[in-house]
């Protein structure tokens, strides 16, 4: 019975850290999108083509976001980290 709770407790454990990681991405992507479109923050700091590239890399995030939910955490880490490049 141990031995089962313990198990279940690293399914558990590893289900908590793979939503983490998916919140984190998704985080990030809007966090990024509210970013250039503030002309406070980063939007009128920029320039317009550096601007279009990162709208560009946004968009194919949150398409891959939304065809990957059941993705592992370490496919969700390797999107965030190819999106803030």
């Amino acid at each position: 019975m141990v031995e089962e709770s313990l198990k279940f407790a690293d399914e558990d454990r590893i289900a908590k850290e793979r939503v983490d990681a998916q919140y984190s991405f998704e985080n990030y992507i809007y966090s990024m999108r509210n970013t250039i479109e503030d002309p406070e923050k980063l939007g009128s700091k920029i320039s317009s083509s550096d601007k279009q590239k990162i709208k560009e890399g946004i968009t194919e995030a949150q398409s891959w976001l939304e065809s990957n939910r059941s993705a592992s955490k370490e496919e969700f880490e390797k999107q965030h980290k190819q999106l803030e490049r």
